[in-house]
Parts: structure tokens; sequence; C-alpha cells
């Protein structure tokens, strides 16, 4: 049985900067934008490098996704940059006109994602930006779950064609992914096979995942644990045949219920093969100030919650 283990803690933001500094070395179209959180951002390497081609706009979100957008007609690669509240709710509206609706080669990269913001609370903390950002006509959207693969999808990126939204966070997470493990926008990723449950899981919720599939598994369950990354354009190949052994769904994500990874499933689920399913998400809620362990405990986010998910749904198997 697989295992996964880990040895070292490293907020999945640094990922994205060691890949934003990799991509500016690899390929001099490549820009990157910033508003006012350059630190924040992890792109400070960016700038040291690449200073002709870094942008600082302050607080002024609005106006960097214009830029952006205006950037790739000249067949500049940006890269946006600032906190997920800002990247989609403050500027959804330039997002769709400018960056969607024209198909702009913009990749619009946020931290601070969900919950484990933490202490800065429910005005910096977005629960509602997947479900906002795949709904838009031709944007992808990407959730990677540790450091190694924010690195690899930010790379990825690179050489992906069209508008992509990508969501990291904040705080210090288990890096359990290999930095030599494939990663291709588009494609889940099976971690562990099991038989009687899938578990579905995107971003920090992945860990829990596995924290919670162990637990299982001394339970005498066999959980097949996959890795959605990317939820737009969603794997339904990968979804329909782990269900078509499992026979019933457990998702989890950093997110609304409504709107996220869970939703996405369920569509497949409904239109081609409809099983059982649980959601282990944000429950209808806005946030609140706390740290991110008793945010995620608080929440129903943890790997307790899981378990108590996929005991349920193993209840309603046929």
């Amino acid at each position: 049985m697989t295992k996964f283990t880990f040895t070292e803690k490293k907020d999945t933001r640094s990922g994205f900067g060691v890949g934003l500094h990799e991509l500016g070395k690899s390929n001099s179209n490549v820009v990157a934008l910033c508003a006012d959180l350059t630190g924040s951002l992890k792109m400070d390497a960016f700038k040291k490098d690449f200073p002709e081609r870094f942008y600082q706009v302050g607080i002024a979100e609005a106006n960097m996704i214009g830029m952006a957008a205006g950037m790739t007609i000249g067949g500049k690669i940006p890269f946006t940059g600032t906190f997920a509240n800002f990247s989609t709710g403050r500027v959804y509206d330039q997002i769709r006109q400018s960056v969607a609706y024209s198909g702009k080669n913009v990749k619009i990269c946020a931290s601070h994602a969900g919950l484990t913001l933490g202490e800065d609370g429910a005005t910096h903390q977005i629960l509602e930006d997947i479900g906002m950002m795949k709904m838009l006509p031709g944007m992808t959207v990407i959730v990677p779950c540790d450091y190694n693969q924010t690195k690899a999808a930010t790379i990825a990126l690179g050489t992906h064609q069209g508008p992509a939204y990508l969501r990291f966070g904040r705080p210090n997470w288990p890096i359990f992914m290999g930095s030599d493990r494939p990663f291709t926008i588009g494609k889940a990723d099976k971690l562990i096979d099991g038989k009687d449950v899938t578990i579905f899981a995107c971003g920090h919720m992945v860990w829990q995942a596995v924290e919670a599939e162990a637990a299982l598994a001394e339970k005498g369950i066999s959980a097949e644990l996959i890795n959605i990354h990317t939820i737009k354009p969603l794997d339904v190949e990968a979804i329909l045949t782990s269900v078509a052994k499992t026979g019933c769904v457990v998702t989890c994500e950093e997110h609304q219920i409504n709107g996220g990874l869970g939703d996405s499933v369920a569509q497949v689920l409904a239109r081609f093969n409809p099983s059982p399913i649980e959601m282990v998400a944000v429950n209808d809620s806005f946030g609140e100030s706390g740290t991110p362990t008793q945010l995620l405990k608080k929440y129903g986010l943890g790997p307790e919650n899981i378990i108590a998910a996929v005991e349920k749904v193993l209840k309603r198997k046929k």
C-alpha cells in the first residue's frame, strides 16, 4: 500500500515563487505583476533578477488585470499576484470582460486562499473563488496540494495557452509529493488505490485525506485517494473509472460546499453514473479569525470529518 509521509513543511505560495523564478530564467516573455504584496506572494526573486519584467502596480488590482490582458497582445505571458480574495472577488468584472471573454493568456495567481489564511479573518478569506472562476468560459482552474506541486503547476502554466487561475495558500504545509512527480494540467493524480470508496480532494485537503485514508485502513476500509488538482478542465474519465470500482464518493475542499470541487464531481456522477456522495467543505458560512488548524477543525475540514463522511456514504452504498 502506498504511504505518504513528510519531513518538511513549507507554504505553497513559496512553491509559486520558485516556479515563477524558474520560468523567468527559461522564458523571456514571462512577466510578473503584483498588487503591493511582493513578499507575501514570494515574487522577490523574480523581481530581483528580472526587474525589467516585474511591474509593481500598487493596491490597484483592477488595473493589474487590465495591464496583464494588454501585455498578452504583444506576446507576453503575464503572471499576476495578490491574495485570492483580491485576485477574484475584487476584480471579477475585469477578469470576465478583459481576460476570459477574449481568451487572453493571463495567469491569475492567488495566494492566501481559503480558511488557512488564518488570523486575517473573514474579510480576507475567500471560500467562493473556485466556483467563480470555474464558471468563466475557457478558464483553467488549478488547486495544487503542496509546495512541490505548486511549483510544478506554475511551471506548467508557462506553456499553457489561455486564461488560468492558480490557487495556493499561506500556511506551512506538509511536503509529501515528490519533486519529480509528473504534473499534467487536467489530469487527475491517483495517490492511493482502493476498492470501497473514492476520496477526491484538492489543495490543502489532500494531506487531510492522506491522514484520513491511513486511519480508514486501520478500520479495514479501503479508500482510493485521487488528487483533483485541476478543477477545470475536470478529469471526467478518472472520476468515472474510480467510481465504477468503488461505487461511492467523498469530496474534500477548502471552499464553500456550493460551487467547488464537490459540485463538479456531483455533476459528473449525475450525468453518467449516479452514486452516493458526501462533501467535506465549508457549509454555507463565512470564516473568522483563528489559526489554520483551529479553523479547519471548527469548520469541519479535519481528517476526522473525512472519516465520518466515508462511514456515512458507505451506509448509502448500493
